[in-house]
């Protein structure tokens, strides 16, 4: 595609498809650059929206087991770092003696605190520094041969619950997914994620389709979003249904042995994802072509068939 015609927008979204299917796998690539955040034009309007679901629905969006507490420092130390380092005019981190000087500049806020002292934190160390990035923040702590989601940070969910899945291991988070377990893939991913190693990061991305702009879609709030599956038309998918895609990032922490798991959730627009020639022709290919169980678990089947004829309507380049 030529990016000069493009807008910003359109130029910097993460769009998740290599060919015309997809099926389920581990399309996990390793990271260049190294970052384990992303700042977007939308920072300051997800941080309200995350910010205001902490203070309300806190135990929603935070869980977290008390021997997280030196995994999450190390989570803490590698998100400042990494804010400081790959947006040094949005943050700073300053190191003087014990003390460490966090500086938000988008947001005007500085904080001085101690490694390993919660008591110099608001918040639990994974809890503030969550308050500060778009991402969600996974922590996966390793024992016995497996992982366990023993805490996390989760505001913008894609139909999923962090208070159900907290404490459970890898293969039984997964469990839902059709056919993850009958092909094995929950098995290689598990091996896969147990080899990760220190200072070589991996990431994918995961996708759906989403009724409406709703950036929680938890699997509390269902009754909020979920009925508005029903009210897609041909005449309003363009508008009305998103593009959802997870940038998904893995990384191993040195001193914990623990996996940080950060997800940054992006939505685009059919109608916007129709400007460029080759996604609208890849996607509508994606779309006949995709399994039933996979239609089904993404929540697409009560309005696919609309979505491929509003993608029909927009003419050229579909077939």
């Amino acid at each position: 595609m030529n990016d000069l015609k493009l807008s910003e927008e359109l130029r910097k979204f993460p769009y998740p498809f290599q060919g015309d299917t997809y099926r389920y796998s581990n399309n996990s690539t390793l990271l260049h650059p190294p970052s384990s955040m992303e700042i977007t034009a939308s920072y300051q309007e997800e941080m309200t929206v995350k910010r205001s679901l902490l203070s309300n629905h806190h135990s929603r969006c935070y869980q977290s087991f008390p021997h997280t507490d030196k995994a999450q420092w190390e989570v803490l130390e590698l998100v400042m770092t990494d804010l400081a380092k790959y947006y040094p005019q949005s943050y700073s981190l300053i190191k003087a003696e014990d003390k460490h000087i966090f500086t938000n500049h988008i947001l005007q806020e500085e904080h001085v605190f101690t490694i390993g002292d919660n008591s110099t934190l608001p918040y639990e160390p994974l809890d503030f520094i969550g308050r500060h990035v778009q991402e969600d923040l996974i922590l996966m702590l390793q024992r016995d041969g497996d992982l366990y989601l023993d805490a996390g940070q989760l505001c913008f969910p894609a139909n999923w619950s962090l208070a159900f899945n907290h404490g459970m291991s890898f293969k039984n988070i997964h469990f839902p997914i059709p056919g993850f377990k009958e092909e094995g893939l929950d098995e290689r991913i598990l091996q896969f994620l147990l080899r990760l190693e220190v200072g070589n990061p991996w990431g994918r991305k995961n996708w759906s389709l989403m009724a409406g702009h709703r950036m929680d879609t938890s699997l509390e709030t269902f009754d909020v979003w979920g009925k508005h599956r029903k009210n897609v038309t041909v005449e309003n998918a363009g508008e009305f249904v998103h593009l959802r895609v997870e940038v998904q990032k893995l990384f191993r922490l040195p001193r914990s042995n623990a996996i940080l798991f950060t997800i940054h959730t992006h939505l685009l627009s059919l109608e916007k994802l129709m400007e460029v020639p080759e996604w609208k022709r890849q996607f509508y290919q994606i779309l006949v072509e995709l399994p039933s169980h996979i239609a089904e678990y993404k929540g697409i089947s009560l309005y696919k068939d609309k979505v491929l004829a509003y993608i029909e309507k927009k003419g050229e380049g579909v077939v």
